[in-house]
């Protein structure tokens, strides 16, 4: 895919983002240089390659379930500005 300048434009705008006439085309270069650079990464072959979320195998820590803290509504309450039976009371904002 090649971008030109009204492409640019085009993204530009919907991105509200002011860019004068005479930067289009070199925008429109430089983003036609990193989709050649996403395109080479089409080539790796990744065939039996597993899907990671780092780059460092670790696990996550976990902690023990437990209920800590609570039956204090009054407390959690006491500095809202409008509270009801331990519940924090808010203004309507669907019609």
């Amino acid at each position: 895919m090649a971008v030109d300048a009204n492409t640019v434009r085009r993204v530009a705008r919907l991105a509200r983002i002011h860019e004068p006439d005479s930067r289009l085309e070199s925008l429109a270069g430089e983003l036609n240089t990193i989709l050649g650079w996403i395109e080479m990464l089409n080539e790796v072959d990744v065939e039996g390659v597993e899907p990671m979320t780092s780059a460092v195998e670790t696990t996550l820590p976990l902690r023990d379930d437990v209920v800590t803290d609570g039956g204090n509504s009054q407390k959690i309450v006491a500095n809202a500005p409008r509270s009801a039976d331990g519940f924090f009371v808010v203004p309507k904002v669907v019609e």
